[in-house]
């Protein structure tokens, strides 16, 4: 499980290169100088919302309207999807003991209560943020146990009528400890890292090679919504410690750390065997909003482009101080962009940042979605900056995933449980689901999906 304090340290990357973009639900229903390839619309709008985030039909990224025919209708016709991501990894025995993540191969252990219980409060899908299906080390070859825990997965969500969206954190040259690296020397050392896929073009193919076996495997499951080809690629800040996109493209764009080059062949891989299932590909930086701009489409018809928002960091990862103290609220006034002095943090300041998402769609013709987010539960005004947030999503017509269920297995109670909304807003309760504002706001969201796999002519077998 990551730790809260590289959390801390993950997101900013955001924070920092936040700083080149941001000077600035509700009821309704090869190496050089680089520029980022998009440039802000000069009199680009959104397009109109009607209903619940849905775009005027008919429009070019969706011919069939509001009518859910394919799965591509999922993403390119305003806001269809909504729900929350469940993460799992490798279980190394020497490192969790015998009980915290689980026997293993793959932990926590998911049961089917936990994806009815994701159902039944109105979710309609869950990314499965998981390990590949190939090992890390070569040769690379698939894992029989991985998949078997993909493949249980994927049922028991089928059985609680939830989309999937596929999404490897790991596999060819990337272990999960790239994800952890400030624990180094605390519970895992250096033996354990493992980020080779940015310096091994072998690896790298073979990343295509696991992608392409994984959409062969499941191209025809009705409720595999997508393909997220890599959580949160991250070579600048990992090798570099470089956490701005244009210092990053103007030494590296082009090598092998440079994600724009190292995707299209994934695109390329998979659609030599799955023409239709859409694909999501989130930018460099962790997938940061900041670093969407410098992302580079593809020419795939069917691929989503995503971005991880955690902004501001000092206010989304804020632990309690000393006697249980926490100064920034929202809405609120406290240091947003790292000079000292103080500035507004309300839902203008949200709709500022995440103009960037909608300056990539306009741009490039192209869906945008969020397929991570969320707040630590013991903010001040977590439900007010959910609430708006998510409202912000819906005016956009983006589909978006929270951060994070977690499943009902016990040991890990032990841990903080700091993006479980559901235990409310004390940080010392571990263990007991309590009515609280900040479920209320994410539930009242979930209640407006209408659109499940019982119900989509693609969706049952």
């Amino acid at each position: 499980m990551e730790t809260i304090m590289f959390a801390m340290r993950r997101y900013l990357i955001a924070a920092v290169a936040a700083l080149l973009l941001v000077t600035a639900c509700e009821s309704e229903e090869g190496a050089g100088e680089y520029a980022p390839p998009v440039e802000e619309p000069a009199v680009e709008e959104s397009p109109a919302v009607t209903g619940a985030g849905q775009p005027p039909a008919g429009g070019e990224l969706c011919p069939n309207g509001e009518e859910i025919r394919e799965k591509w209708d999922l993403w390119a016709c305003g806001t269809r999807l909504r729900g929350a991501n469940l993460y799992q990894r490798r279980v190394y025995p020497e490192l969790d003991g015998p009980e915290f993540m689980g026997p293993g191969p793959v932990g926590p252990p998911v049961v089917q209560a936990d994806f009815d219980r994701l159902a039944a409060l109105g979710a309609n899908y869950v990314n499965l943020s998981h390990p590949g299906l190939f090992a890390e080390n070569p040769p690379y070859e698939p894992d029989p146990d991985i998949e078997a825990n993909l493949d249980h997965l994927i049922e028991m969500a089928a059985r609680a009528d939830l989309f999937v969206v596929i999404s490897f954190r790991t596999g060819p040259g990337r272990a999960e400890f790239g994800f952890m690296i400030e624990d180094v020397g605390d519970w895992f050392d250096e033996s354990y890292l493992n980020d080779s896929v940015w310096e091994d073009r072998d690896a790298q193919a073979a990343w295509a090679g696991m992608w392409r076996y994984t959409a062969e495997r499941y191209r025809h499951n009705p409720v595999v919504a997508g393909y997220d080809l890599m959580v949160e690629p991250n070579a600048g800040a990992l090798l570099f410690e470089i956490y701005d996109p244009e210092e990053f493209y103007a030494s590296y764009a082009g090598t092998t750390y440079d994600w724009n080059q190292f995707y299209p062949p994934i695109v390329e891989a998979i659609r030599e065997v799955d023409p239709d299932t859409p694909l999501l590909v989130g930018a460099m930086g962790h997938s940061a909003i900041a670093w969407l701009p410098y992302l580079q489409p593809t020419d795939d018809p069917r691929t989503v482009y995503t971005f991880h928002q955690y902004e501001p960091i000092m206010y989304t990862h804020q632990e309690p101080g000393l006697f249980g103290n926490l100064p920034n609220t929202y809405p609120g006034e406290f240091d947003l962009d790292w000079d000292g002095e103080p500035e507004t943090f309300d839902r203008g300041w949200l709709e500022d940042l995440l103009t960037t998402a909608d300056g990539f769609r306009a741009s490039h013709g192209v869906p945008v979605a969020v397929n991570e987010f969320g707040v630590m539960r013991w903010e001040p005004g977590a439900a007010a900056f959910m609430d708006d947030e998510m409202a912000i999503f819906e005016e956009l017509g983006l589909n978006y995933a929270l951060w994070e269920w977690e499943p009902s297995w016990e040991p890990l109670l032990e841990d903080s449980l700091a993006f479980n909304f559901r235990l409310g807003p004390d940080p010392d309760n571990r263990t007991d689901p309590v009515p609280n504002d900040l479920t209320d706001a994410i539930v009242s969201c979930w209640e407006r999906n209408s659109v499940r796999p019982s119900n989509v002519g693609f969706g049952t077998p």
